[in-house]
C-alpha cells in the first residue's frame, strides 16, 4: 500500500500547481451537484422514521383498515374546544358550530374532507362531548402526506379558522395532523440556529488551537465543501428511492461532519508541522504527514462507516435508514481530509501560519508538558491509575438504576406547542386514552355479522384491564369478514402501561373470538398505541443485534491495525465500561435532575453506535502510534512517547467533536438534547480519562505483552536492509490459505446471488420461502466465514490496513444490492408497499 500512496501522494501534493488542481476539482464537484441535486429539504422523509416495520402487526392492521373502511387513510386534526366561566357548555357549543361551518365552507383548505361534530353529527354526541359538557371534540380528516408542506400550511388554515370561529372559547388542534405538523416546525426551528452555533463554536476553538486565522479557516472550508458534497449526493440518492434522509438524521450529520472533520484536520495537521522540524520542504512534508496518519485515519473512518452500515441490519425505519446517509458522510469527509484540506494549505503557503510563523507552529507539535505529567503519572502508579478509573467508570454507571424510555412524542418537545396543549385538554376532559383510540381487528373466513363474535368480542375488551370504554357499534367491511372494534384505553397511549396493554388485548379477542366457535380467524390491533408497542419491541431486538455488530466490526478493526490479538479486547473493554458510565450519567441528569420522563427510545441505540465508533478514534490514534513508537523504543517508553505526541491534538480533537455534539442540546427536542448530551459527556470521558489514563495504564501493565501476539522486537527497524514490509514470503501454506479465502469468496458471492433470487421467487405467489430460507442460512453461514478468514489471511500474509479494509467492504456491498431488489420489487408490485394489504381480500389467514 506504501508505494502506491506515496505515488498517488506525489500526483496529488507533489507542487503548489498540482495543489491548485485538487482544490478546483472540489470545489467544481461541489459547484455542479449543487446545480442537479434537489434540496436536501424535498426529499426527507420524516413520517417512515417514526413507524413500526411494514410486517408488524400494528401496520398489517393500518392496511386492512384503510383497504376495508373507505376514507381512513386520512389524517384527522383534532380541534379541542372548551367554555370558559358561567354557560362553558353553551359557549363551546356555539364555538364547535361556528367551526365546523367554517370547515365545511368553500373557504376550508383543499385537503379537508370533511367535519365530525355535534354540529354535523349529532349521534356522535357521546364521544365528542366532556361529561360535563364544558368541552367538545371536532374531528376534521385531511388528505395528503404529514411531511409535505402543503399540508403542514393546511393545518395551519385549519388553525387560523379555528380560533377565528371560537369567540371567549379555548381552542387548540392536536391529533395526528396537529402533532406532525407542529414536530416539523419544531424541527425546522433550530436547525439554523444549530449551524450557526456549531460554526461559531468550531472556529472559537479552532482559533485557541493554532493561533492562526487562515489554518482554523481551513477545516471549516474543509467541512464545509465536504458536507456540501454529501449532501447533494445523499439527496440525489434519496429522490432515486435508494435511502431516505429525515429531519433528524440531517441534523446529526451536521455536527457529525464538523467533529470528525475537524479531528481528521487537527491530526494531519500536527503530523505536517512536526514534519516541518525534519523536512523545510513543505509538499514533501505534507506528504509525510498524510502518509504516516493515513493508516489511523483510515482506521477510524471505516470503523464509523461500518458502523454506520451495520443499522442496516435494523428492522425499525428509524434505525435502518439512519446508517447510509451518515455513512456517505463520513466516507465524503475522509476524502475530503486527505486531499482538499492538504491541498488547500500548501496553496496558502507562509500565510497559513500567520502570525506565529512556521517555527512556533512547528515547535508546539513536540507535546505540552501537561502531557509529559499525565505520562510521568501513568508509569509510576499503572495499577492504581487503572483502579481508580475503572472505580469512576463503574460508579457512574450506578446512574442506569432508574433507567427508563419513553415514547411519547409530545413530552419531548422541549417548547410549547399548540398539539401538546390541546392533548393535554383532550386527557383532563375525557381521559387520558381518548386522545389515541385503538382498533381491534377481526378477519374471519365467514360473515361475521350473522355470528356473536361481534358481541362476544366486545363484551370481553370491555372487561379487559386497562380498557375504558369499547365502541359497543363495531364497524364491518362491505362484505361482513372484518369487524373493527375501537377500544379506549384509560392510560396515556404512549405510556409503557398502555404499551403493555397491546399484547393482551389481542389475546382477549381470539380468545372470545375461539369461544365463539370461529378458530381460523386473524386478530391485529391498529392504532397509534400498537404501533408504538410494536416500534417497541423492534428497537429492543435491533439494539442488541446492532451492539452485537458494532463491536464485531471495531474489533476486527483494531486486529488489523495492531496486528494483535489481545489489544482489541482490552480496547473494546474501555469502549464498553465508556458507553455504560456515559449512558448512567446521561439518565441521571436528564431524568432526575431535569425530569424528563424518560429517554428518548432510540437515544440508547444512537448513542452506543456513535460513542463506540468515535471513542476508538481515539484509541486508534494513540495505539497506532504507539505502534510506530516501538519500531525505536521499548513498551514503556513507547507508551510514554506515545501519550505525550498525540495528547494535545487528540484532546483538541476531543474537546471540538465534544462541542459540537454540544450544540445539540440547542435543539427544542427530547432526543437530540439527551443526544447532544450524552455524547459530549461521553468523548470527553475518552478523551480525558480513558485514552490518557486508562488505555496507557494498561499498556504499561502488560509490557510486552500489550500487542499479543506481535512482539515488540518483531518491530524494530532492521539495521540491514531486508524485505518491504506487508510483503511475506510465500510458502505452502499461505497457498493453501489463499485458496481457501477465494473459494469462501466465491461462496459468499454465490449464496448473495441465490439469496436475491430467493428473494424474487418469494414475492411469487405460487412459491413457497423454503429457498429464501435455505439461501439465507447458507449465505449467513458463509459470512461468518468469510470475515474470519479475511482476518486470518490479512494476519498471516501480512496485508495492509488499506487492502484488508477494501476486501472486508466487498462484504457490504451485497446489502445494498438487496435494498436495490427490494425497491424494484416494491416498484413493480412483487413485494408490497408500505401502504398496502398484506393479503388478497378472500385470504384471511394471509393478512
Amino acid at each position: 500500500m506504501q508505494p502506491t500512496l506515496s505515488r498517488a501522494l506525489r500526483c496529488l501534493l507533489g507542487s503548489k500547481k498540482r495543489a491548485a488542481a485538487v482544490v478546483a476539482f472540489w470545489v467544481l464537484m461541489a459547484g455542479l451537484l449543487a446545480g442537479v441535486a434537489p434540496t436536501l429539504e424535498s426529499v426527507e422523509d420524516n413520517a417512515s422514521a417514526n413507524l413500526p416495520p411494514a410486517a408488524s402487526d400494528s401496520m398489517k392492521a393500518r392496511d386492512l383498515i384503510r383497504a376495508e373502511l373507505p376514507g381512513q387513510d386520512a389524517i384527522p386534526a383534532i380541534v379541542v374546544v372548551r367554555g370558559e366561566g358561567d354557560g362553558a357548555g353553551a359557549q363551546a357549543e356555539e364555538a364547535v358550530a361556528r367551526i365546523s361551518s367554517a370547515l365545511s365552507g368553500d373557504a376550508r383548505p383543499e385537503q379537508v374532507t370533511g367535519v365530525i361534530s355535534t354540529a354535523t353529527t349529532p349521534g356522535a354526541a357521546a364521544e365528542l362531548v366532556s361529561e360535563d359538557r364544558d368541552t367538545q371534540l371536532v374531528i376534521v380528516p385531511m388528505t395528503g402526506s404529514a411531511s409535505d408542506e402543503s399540508f403542514q400550511d393546511a393545518v395551519g388554515e385549519v388553525r387560523a379558522l379555528a380560533a377565528d370561529r371560537a369567540g371567549p372559547a379555548e381552542v387548540a388542534v392536536t391529533g395526528p395532523a396537529g402533532i406532525a405538523t407542529d414536530t416539523v416546525k419544531v424541527f425546522s426551528s433550530g436547525d439554523k440556529v444549530m449551524l450557526l452555533a456549531t460554526i461559531l463554536l468550531v472556529l472559537f476553538i479552532l482559533l485557541a488551537i493554532y493561533r492562526s486565522p487562515l489554518m482554523a479557516l481551513v477545516p471549516l472550508l474543509a467541512v464545509g465543501v465536504a458536507m456540501r458534497v454529501a449532501e447533494t449526493t445523499g439527496a440525489l440518492l434519496a429522490e432515486a428511492g435508494l435511502i431516505t434522509v429525515s429531519s433528524q438524521t440531517a441534523s446529526i450529520m451536521t455536527v457529525l461532519l464538523f467533529g470528525v472533520g475537524t479531528d481528521y484536520a487537527l491530526i494531519i495537521t500536527a503530523r505536517y508541522r512536526e514534519a516541518l522540524l525534519d523536512e523545510p520542504d513543505r509538499p514533501r512534508a505534507m506528504r509525510v504527514a498524510v502518509r504516516r496518519t493515513a493508516e489511523s485515519v483510515l482506521a477510524s473512518a471505516s470503523t464509523i462507516v461500518l458502523a454506520m452500515f451495520a443499522l442496516l441490519a435494523a428492522v425499525s425505519p428509524a434505525l435502518r435508514g439512519f446508517g447510509p446517509y451518515l455513512a456517505l458522510g463520513v466516507a465524503v469527509m475522509a476524502l475530503v481530509a486527505f486531499t482538499f484540506l492538504p491541498a488547500l494549505i500548501l496553496l496558502l503557503g507562509n500565510g497559513v501560519f500567520w502570525p506565529g510563523g512556521v517555527d512556533k507552529a512547528a515547535a508546539r507539535s513536540r507535546g505540552a508538558g501537561v502531557w509529559h505529567r499525565v505520562a510521568a503519572l501513568v508509569a509510576r502508579a499503572p495499577v492504581r491509575v487503572a483502579s481508580v478509573v475503572i472505580a469512576l467508570l463503574v460508579a457512574m454507571s450506578a446512574g442506569l438504576l432508574g433507567y427508563q424510555e419513553s415514547f411519547n412524542t409530545l413530552s419531548g418537545f422541549r417548547t410549547a406547542t399548540e398539539s401538546e396543549r390541546g392533548q393535554r385538554l383532550v386527557q383532563e376532559e375525557f381521559g387520558p386514552g381518548e386522545s389515541a383510540p385503538s382498533t381491534v381487528v377481526v378477519r374471519a373466513g365467514e360473515d361475521l355479522r350473522t355470528t356473536t363474535v361481534p358481541a362476544d368480542v366486545t363484551a370481553a375488551l370491555a372487561g379487559a384491564d386497562d380498557v375504558s370504554r369499547v365502541d359497543e357499534r363495531p364497524r364491518f367491511s362491505e362484505d361482513g369478514r372484518t369487524a373493527f372494534h375501537e377500544v379506549v384505553l384509560d392510560h396515556d397511549p404512549y405510556s409503557s402501561e398502555a404499551l403493555d396493554a397491546v399484547g393482551p388485548l389481542a389475546k382477549t379477542a381470539r380468545a372470545a373470538t375461539e369461544a365463539a366457535g370461529v378458530q381460523d380467524a386473524t386478530v391485529l390491533v391498529g392504532g397509534e398505541t400498537a404501533q408504538t408497542a410494536d416500534i417497541r419491541s423492534a428497537l429492543d431486538r435491533d439494539t442488541l443485534i446492532i451492539v452485537i455488530l458494532v463491536l464485531v466490526i471495531v474489533t476486527a478493526v483494531l486486529v488489523l491495525l495492531l496486528r494483535s490479538l489481545l489489544a482489541p479486547l482490552y480496547l473494546v473493554a474501555t469502549l464498553i465500561l465508556s458507553f455504560l458510565a456515559t449512558l448512567g450519567a446521561t439518565t441521571f441528569f436528564t431524568l432526575t435532575v431535569l425530569g424528563d420522563e424518560g429517554l428518548g427510545n432510540r437515544v440508547t441505540a444512537y448513542i452506543f453506535v456513535f460513542l463506540v465508533a468515535l471513542g476508538v478514534d481515539y484509541n486508534i490514534f494513540i495505539m497506532s502510534r504507539f505502534k510506530q513508537e516501538l519500531r525505536t523504543s521499548p513498551p514503556a517508553q513507547a507508551i510514554g512517547a506515545a501519550l505525550t505526541r498525540t495528547g494535545g491534538v487528540v484532546s483538541s480533537a476531543g474537546l471540538i467533536l465534544a462541542a459540537t455534539f454540544a450544540v445539540l442540546m440547542t435543539q427544542p427536542i427530547r432526543e437530540l438534547f439527551q443526544f447532544g448530551f450524552a455524547m459530549a459527556f461521553g468523548i470527553l470521558l475518552d478523551t480525558f480519562v480513558i485514552r490518557p489514563l486508562l488505555v496507557p495504564a494498561l499498556v504499561r501493565l502488560l509490557g510486552d505483552h500489550a500487542l499479543w501476539p506481535t512482539r515488540p522486537a518483531a518491530l524494530r527497524e532492521p539495521s540491514v536492509p531486508m524485505r518491504p514490509a506487508g510483503r511475506a514470503v510465500p510458502d505452502a501454506a499461505s497457498g493453501r490459505l489463499l485458496r481457501a479465502f477465494t473459494w469462501i469468496a466465491v461462496t459468499e458471492a454465490c449464496t448473495w446471488a441465490g439469496l436475491l433470487i430467493g428473494m424474487y421467487f418469494k414475492y411469487v405467489p405460487e412459491t413457497t420461502e423454503l429457498g429464501v430460507r435455505i439461501f439465507g442460512a447458507l449465505h449467513g453461514a458463509a459470512f461468518v466465514v468469510y470475515v474470519l478468514l479475511t482476518l486470518l489471511v490479512a494476519l498471516r500474509l501480512k496485508w495492509r490496513l488499506g487492502r484488508t479494509t477494501l476486501l472486508a467492504l466487498l462484504a457490504a456491498v451485497p446489502p445494498f444490492a438487496t435494498v436495490a431488489f427490494e425497491i424494484w420489487a416494491r416498484g413493480t408490485g412483487r413485494l408490497p408497499g408500505p401502504g398496502a394489504v398484506g393479503a388478497a381480500p378472500d385470504s384471511p389467514d394471509m393478512v
